[in-house]
Formats: structure tokens, C-alpha cells, sequence
């Protein structure tokens, strides 16, 4: 099978950055099931894993969490799939990534693919909207249903993957009020459109543009990019006993700024369930299957920004280096082989 991966962690404008090459079709174990990929999608973890994991002398790395396709064939412990299903998942940190042509997931982290969606769609969604979900819901405890919330909630970074999905499940699944941020005006506009009630500008202080709005306070944060740079900033402004959430590596993070107002942090890592297998790993695939539900009826709309063609070396690397200028809003999609 067609697949693209490394054998170096390299540079991405270098040759071997990112190359096409054949590889043997994967069979299917346990709660394993084949897919045949029609897209995927391309996220900043990509990008990370690409420069750090470098595979064994000989080996090739395959890149790749996102992916929309049909079912080709199923292990012995699979109930919930069957050749000829349409899924979408976001796969593990685990095992070989989803830029080949047939790729092995546990079915425990797999959705039904929107009805409604291309399989271009369809890929810009997974890994964003279960990190987006697990952080709104599991880790800042935001609570479902329109009744009004009387807190804003804070989307550091609202144009990127996960702030596109997380400002539309706050906004149409919660009566938080949302404030994203974005500093270019495309990437403003791309926030309010998506549902945010106000965008401020992460570039300029975020304490004076926050009290210029005169909103509820600020009671959830969700820190999606460059956490060091702001975290101290917002500190000044949290409500007491507010909760802070972050998906980042931040170089610097000093919790004790959070202490005199017991502010709780939050950490959200949607590889959790599957590389620890926990046991209520199933649910990821149920939050997909939720998130698939609210698409079709029109609730939640796809993030997908930029198609890119079709799933090769060369278009994996212009995709990464657009990720890597960190100029991206929503998501790029590959499609086909």
C-alpha cells in the first residue's frame, strides 16, 4: 500500500523530510479495524512528532491522527463496525499514524462519520473536536444546556483547530459567553463567525481588552497556544476560583500564580484514554458519534479551511510548513491517493 512517512527527523523544506513509499497492508487483531483512508486531516502534534520521533535505523515513521474512510475489515473483538461502515477518528500516539492507504485503529476511538459530510469534511474533525469536548466538558466542567452561564469563557488562540470547534461547542452547547482571540482580521472574522460573542488580540495586552468589554467574568480558560506568554496576564483577570485549561507545551508555567485565587488547572490530552487503555476509552468513540449527530442536524459545522490534494509527500509538506509559520486558521485536508 501507498503510505508517506520518514526515516530522520529533519527540517521540513529538506528532501527526506517527509517522503512517499510502499508498505505491506496491516491485518486487523483484537478490537483493531482496517480502514480504507479517503482523507485526513494535518495538525500541529503532526508537525511535533515529525521533529522529535525519530523511527529505528531502516525504519519509516508514518505520520497522522486524523482520518475519515470506510471500514475494509475487522478483528474478533469488534461488535460496533462492519466492512462498508463510513467512520471518522482521530488514532492513537501508539502506533503508525493515518497517511497511508489502509490504517489499523481500536474501534473504541472510531465515530460513524457524518451523513451529512464529505470525507474531506469529515477529517478536519476528530482530533480537534474531542480535545475541544474533552477540555469544555470533562476539564472545565462547563455545563451543557442554553440556560445562561454567568461566566465568559477565554479561547486563547479561538482560529486554530481546536479553538474552531471549541468556540462552536461552547457557543451552541453552553450559555458561556465566548471570547476568543485571533490578531490577524481574517482569523477575527473566522471567530465570530464561528459564534464567538467578542475577539480580542492575543498580540496586545489581555487584561485591558478583556475589562473593555465589560462581560461576565472570566470564569474558564482555555490556553490553546503560547500559554508561557500569557498565563501570567491572565492571572490578573481570572475570577476567583475560575478553572484554567491548557493543550500546550509551555517552556515556563508557574501554577502559583493561580494560588491566591484557588484557580485549578486543567490538563487536556485526548492520546490519554487510548495510551493508557482506560476503561472508559469507549467514549471517545461516543463523543464522535455525538459530534457526528450534531453536524447532521446542522448544530456544528465542519473547520476545514484549506484542501491541500491529494495525500502525497509533497502536499504533507507544504501542509506542515503552513502549520509551522503559525499563520493556519481551521483546519487543511488531504483527500485521495
Amino acid at each position: 500500500m501507498k503510505a508517506v512517512g520518514y526515516q530522520k527527523s529533519l527540517p521540513i523544506d529538506a528532501d527526506g523530510s517527509l517522503v512517499d513509499f510502499e508498505t505491506s497492508k496491516p491485518e486487523p487483531t483484537g478490537h483493531d479495524i482496517r480502514v480504507a483512508v479517503k482523507a485526513i486531516s494535518v495538525n500541529p502534534v503532526d508537525t511535533k512528532v515529525r521533529r522529535r520521533a525519530e523511527p529505528a535505523q531502516g525504519d519509516y515513521k508514518i505520520l497522522g491522527f486524523d482520518a475519515a474512510g470506510v471500514v475494509d475489515a475487522v478483528g474478533p473483538d469488534v461488535t460496533r463496525f462492519k466492512p462498508g461502515d463510513e467512520v471518522f477518528y482521530a488514532g492513537s500516539n501508539q502506533r503508525q499514524g493515518t497517511n497511508c492507504e489502509f490504517h489499523l485503529v481500536d474501534g473504541r476511538i472510531v465515530g460513524r462519520k457524518p451523513r451529512t459530510l464529505s470525507f474531506a469534511q469529515a477529517a478536519a474533525l476528530p482530533l480537534t473536536s474531542i480535545t475541544a469536548w474533552e477540555l469544555l466538558f470533562d476539564r472545565l466542567g462547563a455545563v451543557p444546556g442554553k440556560r445562561h452561564d454567568p461566566r465568559t469563557l477565554l479561547v486563547i488562540g479561538g482560529a486554530g483547530g481546536v479553538g474552531s470547534i471549541l468556540i462552536q461547542l461552547a457557543r451552541r452547547l453552553t450559555g458561556l459567553t465566548v471570547v476568543a482571540t485571533a490578531t490577524r482580521p481574517e482569523s477575527q472574522q473566522w471567530c465570530l463567525d464561528l459564534g464567538a460573542h467578542a475577539v480580542i488580540d492575543h498580540a496586545k495586552p489581555l487584561k485591558e481588552q478583556i475589562a473593555a468589554l465589560r462581560l461576565d467574568p472570566v470564569g474558564l480558560v482555555a490556553s490553546l497556544t503560547a500559554t508561557d506568554q500569557h498565563y501570567r496576564d491572565v492571572a490578573e483577570f481570572i475570577a476567583p476560583q475560575g478553572r484554567f485549561g491548557l493543550i500546550d507545551d509551555p517552556a515556563e508555567f508557574s501554577i502559583g500564580v493561580f494560588k491566591a485565587k484557588a484557580v485549578s488547572i486543567h490538563w487536556e490530552l485526548m492520546f490519554t484514554r487510548s495510551t493508557f487503555q482506560t476503561p472508559d476509552m469507549i467514549a471517545q468513540s461516543q463523543l464522535l458519534d455525538d459530534v457526528s449527530d450534531l453536524i447532521d442536524k446542522g448544530v456544528l459545522r465542519t473547520t476545514l479551511d484549506q484542501s491541500f490534494g491529494a495525500i502525497n509527500a509533497a502536499n504533507l509538506k507544504r501542509a506542515h510548513a503552513l502549520l509551522e509559520s503559525g499563520k493556519s486558521r481551521g483546519k487543511i485536508v488531504l483527500e485521495g491517493w
